[in-house]
């Protein structure tokens, strides 16, 4: 193995570590809709950035590479961009969070 492999190895096993706590931390109880709406934006973007990183520097500079590059582009453009959307329209149609109190976040 070389040098380049494993320092792929690690920061793919980074995003991957950081999507699984990500994932537990979407199931806690008494998580409202929005804080779990960020959550999943955060685990897939930065997720996938390391993840996508890791393949790009094992696999080098080639034609595979400039394609990661470009997926993880539209990534980063597009994943908060619908996450604002869903928030958006969960918003206008009315959906509201309630805190600990019982009371909205809505005053």
């Amino acid at each position: 193995m070389s040098v380049q492999e494993i320092v792929s190895f690690i920061i793919m096993g980074i995003g991957i570590a950081f999507m699984l706590v990500g994932i537990i931390g979407m199931f806690q109880p008494k998580k409202d809709f929005y804080y779990r709406l960020l959550v999943a934006c955060k685990i897939d973007t930065i997720g996938l950035l390391t993840i996508g990183i890791g393949l790009a520097i094992r696999h080098g500079f080639s034609f595979f590479t400039g394609k990661i590059i470009l997926i993880i582009i539209i990534i980063m453009v597009l994943n908060p961009l619908v996450a604002h959307i869903i928030a958006q329209a969960a918003y206008r149609s009315g959906y509201v969070s309630i805190c600990k109190d019982g009371d909205s976040f809505d005053h």
